[in-house]
């Protein structure tokens, strides 16, 4: 099932309701299954208990609204939004030259977070903006210390999204955080497509154009660690909770790589697709004036 999070297209900065997609419609859980829990992450963490509840509310989406006739947020709101680097090796070779022997991993500040057609700032502070179209896990449900062969059972959801990057920030000291954390610079969705819709991670193809211009395409087979790893490698660490994120890396194709770089521009457009999971899209603005606390 497909778990979004949205207001009415006329409103859209109304509070977000929760809402379960089916087809090109979406239907209000406040409305139509008020006694369920009222977001995605509580969802997620009782999946057993709400799925056939969903799944009956699904089978008769005749009074939902049309997709079109809504604004769709960001579709979870996390505690944590974790990221790894480097999880491709064609996109390792092209941004250091070598492959990692061991998971590279940073934390995207989740004031980054946006919706998936929400515009993206272009810094004032740096002209070295770049994309990163990726596959996101979401966690459903609070774990610690799970083992590679348990990984599946943690797994609530799967997303797309996009982990925009300021080089020169990012490269500067060695430390990815600040370059990956600017406000904006992580959108996600367009929804949660639970983790009992995708049969295998592993096979999703993944494009990402700017302008309509195809820049990278390539399969989540290709990942140097898979979702049970990382899983397995991240909660040895820290307790995940469900609604946490993890981008899980970008292959080839980013903007630093080509010769001379090609850096997104105000008025560009990026969209990131995954079969399966939907596609969202990004439109590149300068940063407003109103981001400054000084006038």
């Amino acid at each position: 099932m497909r778990l979004a999070r949205f207001s009415p297209a006329a409103r859209p900065d109304d509070a977000p309701r929760t809402g379960l997609v089916v087809e090109d419609r979406v239907i209000d859980l406040s409305a139509r299954a008020p006694s369920l829990p009222q977001d995605p992450a509580t969802l997620l963490a009782r999946w057993a208990e709400v799925r056939e509840a969903l799944a009956q509310l699904a089978r008769d989406p005749a009074d939902a609204a049309p997709l079109d006739a809504v604004s769709l947020h960001a579709p979870v709101t996390p505690r944590k939004c974790l990221a790894v680097g480097l999880n491709y090796a064609a996109h390792a070779r092209e941004f250091s030259g070598s492959v990692p022997e061991h998971p590279t991993i940073f934390s995207k500040q989740v004031n980054c977070l946006v919706g998936p057609h929400a515009d993206v700032h272009l810094p004032r502070v740096s002209d070295a903006l770049d994309y990163e179209g990726e596959l996101v896990l979401v966690i459903g449900r609070r774990c610690r210390h799970v083992p590679p062969t348990r990984a599946h059972e943690v797994i609530g959801a799967w997303c797309v999204g996009n982990d925009f990057s300021v080089r020169d920030w990012q490269l500067r000291s060695g430390q990815f955080t600040i370059g990956k954390s600017f406000d904006t610079h992580g959108p996600f969705g367009p929804w949660l497509v639970t983790a009992d819709e995708v049969p295998d991670y592993r096979s999703l193809m993944l494009r990402t154009r700017v302008n309509g211009e195809l820049r990278q395409e390539a399969s989540t087979a290709d990942m140097l660690f898979p979702c049970e790893e990382l899983i397995a490698h991240l909660t040895a660490a820290m307790t995940l909770e469900p609604g946490d994120l993890v981008f899980t890396g970008t292959p080839a194709g980013i903007g630093f790589a080509e010769k001379p770089p090609r850096y997104l521009r105000a008025g560009d457009r990026v969209r990131v697709e995954i079969d399966g999971l939907g596609a969202i899209e990004n439109r590149v603005v300068p940063e407003p004036d109103a981001t400054a606390f000084v006038d």
